[in-house]
């Protein structure tokens, strides 16, 4: 089962989280039919989405994490909520197999140059948002420039996925380690000796070690308490009843006017690729309730 847990390190100058999303990323592998290298951009992504939804604290908090760059998978978009839910989709999911110079994966040269935007819908009267430009594609670095750049937060970020030769995932997870605006620096210097050098978060979920070890390993030696642990899981919310209402919100002209051309409608869904259709008589009917 996919889960994050929720810790803090220092007596509360630290807080961290660390997740296994295998379940997660393979799903979204399976929904997309993703080619390796979009596999594990989009797992990244979800990775990172999936704990920094946690951070939120509203039932009904969203967030919204959208890549925009100039190579060939053209983006990708996530939304999660502060229940561990997440979805997302990537612009191209059919990107030819791209190597890095260190023999991996090259998810970097996959986005190419663009931008990060973090969105939060916190129930205010306008959501947070945040752009970074992208430092490497590779999503933990760009992201340890948001925090640091939007978020004024220094953090370190590791999130990865490894593909097997099948196109199956065999492992996806992360971390995000956060030092507090009280960090003493003592905490700042251990914690920096505690990152040099660390293993991949793909070795250490290869070497069979859980979240809560990850943790052990990062933060073992600062006094580590782990708070919480929540399940986290790929989830779409889309239904044909919110469909539905939002054909409605096209308004009446808008209605009149398909239902003038005589043909059934149908909306897709980019997050789960599911294809809703609707009959004229259907069509009719929303034009009358609009």
């Amino acid at each position: 089962m996919d889960y994050i847990v929720r810790a803090t390190a220092a007596g509360g100058q630290i807080r961290a989280f660390a997740a296994n999303t295998h379940d997660m990323v393979a799903r979204a592998r399976q929904i997309h039919d993703t080619t390796p290298v979009a596999s594990a951009a989009l797992g990244r992504l979800m990775t990172a989405g999936a704990m920094m939804g946690i951070m939120m604290k509203g039932d009904r908090d969203l967030l919204s994490l959208t890549v925009k760059g100039d190579g060939p998978i053209g983006g990708l978009t996530v939304t999660a909520d502060s229940h561990g839910n997440v979805k997302g989709f990537p612009y191209n999911p059919n990107v030819p197999v791209l190597i890095s110079k260190k023999h991996k994966l090259d998810v970097g040269a996959a986005l190419g140059n663009g931008t990060l935007t973090v969105v939060k819908d916190l129930g205010l009267k306008e959501p947070y948002s945040g752009q970074v430009d992208l430092q490497s594609g590779e999503i933990g670095d760009d992201l340890a420039y948001y925090f640091m750049t939007s978020e004024q937060i220094p953090s370190s970020v590791g999130v990865g996925v490894l593909v097997d030769t099948d196109d199956t995932i065999l492992q996806a997870g992360g971390f995000i380690i956060q030092l507090m605006p009280d960090a003493s620096e003592e905490v700042i210097s251990q914690l920096e000796q505690n990152l040099t050098g660390v293993d991949s978060v793909t070795v250490m979920l290869s070497q069979g070690m859980t979240p809560e070890q990850i943790l052990e390993r990062l933060l073992g030696n600062l006094e580590l308490e782990i708070n919480e642990k929540i399940p986290t899981q790929f989830q779409c919310n889309c239904s044909r009843e919110r469909v539905t209402k939002a054909l409605i919100s096209l308004g009446q002209k808008e209605l009149q006017s398909l239902v003038g051309e005589g043909k059934p409608v149908t909306l897709h869904c980019d997050f789960c690729r599911t294809d809703y259709t609707f009959e004229v008589d259907e069509i009719s009917t929303l034009l009358q309730r609009a």
